[in-house]
């Protein structure tokens, strides 16, 4: 009986959506992060393209 009261309140459904939203983005900047630490230990391959280019030009 409880549940089915709790379901129904909209502080839940807001507390909710919160915390829901937090831990998403909270998981996209450990995602942002974790692609610039692999960016700055091997580069992107647009940078190597031009380091050979550049070196296949000398």
């Amino acid at each position: 009986m409880e549940a089915n009261k709790l379901l129904k309140d909209k502080r839940f459904w807001i507390a909710s959506f919160l915390i829901t939203w937090a831990a998403a983005l909270q998981g996209h900047m450990m995602w942002l992060k974790r692609q610039d630490t692999f960016k700055e230990k091997f580069g992107t391959l647009n940078e190597s393209d031009n380091q050979n280019y550049n070196n296949a030009q000398e």
